[in-house]
């Protein structure tokens, strides 16, 4: 399932973390960048001792998003995802770079799990709502049958030990839009851990990686929007650290044709956006993972989604779902069963 943009922003808030001796609070200063890379917002919240060592680190992290940008983007004519899907057709593999495997490696993954609910290939559907949205008009019946036959996961052959990519029907087009952003602000946090910096978090536009809290407390609080984007009151508060939270939704990306509303969020199996008003969120150890999970979680029905999560485990993988299928003042909220260990007050139900 690919997401064209973050509909959520998670506001992030200020926490602090245990001091060790040779990182106490009185040697570090927050500091705060911002960029836009990959059409998002990309901010970084890190500590440091002294502004060089800040600016160095988030230089190097921003420079390390741009790079894979180039490798992502099915927008830029000339990135390595755009080449693959020009280039390679049945019999014809094409070579796939280190920083595209894990991504299509793990995209398959979940694709399977999910029986389908999250899928790369969905790209020639975005694009066919991409143009619905803007024109209000549903996509032709003809125009999304020939959308629907380019869409399967199991139309792509991924060789690991070669590092090859097969496409097995011509004009397919993947789209990393639900997992991309997740796996660059992992590497961001990666590049400035080598520059010294732990104590960092990666806000891409709704999806956070953190890594160790700031000095003084237990870890980065983060506020979680709520299914109705006018309510100041969030859904939830958490507390994360050396994890990351993704939230999918469609507060701000929907368009109502016919009386109808759909989402930005297409369902891969029936090629229609969504017509349920949700909140989906959920927190693993890796950007990559609660970016692509939340996604695929905002497709399936809630319980086969959660037990989707149970079996990657539970000590490491928790969600919130705020549905909007009861009244709107009045959503149904669902919590996995170890998304109260990352709650902190207040909690709201």
């Amino acid at each position: 399932m690919a997401k064209v943009a973050t509909a959520y922003s998670l506001a992030m808030l200020l926490a602090v973390a245990p001091v060790r001796a040779e990182d106490t609070a009185d040697s570090l200063k927050r500091f705060e960048f911002e960029q836009i890379e990959m059409g998002v917002d990309f901010r970084i919240s890190l500590y440091a001792c002294d502004s060089e060592v800040a600016n160095n680190a988030a230089k190097a992290a921003f420079e390390r998003i741009q790079e894979l940008n180039h490798v992502y983007s099915d927008y830029t004519a000339d990135s390595e995802l755009r080449q693959l899907c020009e280039n390679s057709e049945p019999g014809r593999p094409v070579q796939i770079s280190d920083d595209l495997l894990p991504v299509i490696d793990e995209s398959l993954r979940l694709s399977r799990e999910s029986n389908g609910a999250f899928d790369i290939t969905v790209g020639p559907l975005t694009k066919l709502w991409r143009r619905a949205r803007r024109r209000k008009l549903l996509p032709e019946k003809e125009a999304l049958a020939s959308a629907m036959s380019l869409v399967g996961y199991k139309m792509i052959r991924l060789n690991r030990e070669c590092q090859t990519v097969e496409l097995l029907r011509p004009g397919m087009r993947l789209d990393l839009g639900g997992i991309a952003k997740g796996r660059a602000a992992d590497e961001a946090l990666e590049v400035m851990r080598s520059y010294g910096i732990r104590r960092a978090l990666v806000d891409a536009s709704g999806d956070l990686v953190a890594g160790d809290p700031p000095p003084g407390g237990n870890g980065w609080v983060v506020d979680i929007a709520n299914l109705d984007p006018e309510r100041s009151v969030p859904a939830a508060r958490i507390e994360l650290s050396n994890c990351a939270v993704a939230t999918s939704g469609d507060a701000f990306q929907s368009v109502e044709i016919a009386g109808r509303r759909y989402s930005h969020i297409v369902n891969p199996r029936t090629g229609f956006g969504l017509s349920r008003r949700s909140s989906v969120t959920v927190i693993a150890p890796t950007g990559m993972g609660a970016d692509s999970l939340a996604s695929a979680l905002s497709v399936l029905e809630p319980e086969t989604g959660l037990a989707l999560l149970r079996k990657r485990g539970e000590s490491q993988f928790a969600a919130l779902l705020v549905l909007g299928d009861t009244a709107p003042a009045a959503p149904r909220v669902i919590r996995s069963r170890c998304f109260s260990r990352f709650e902190v007050s207040p909690k709201v139900e």
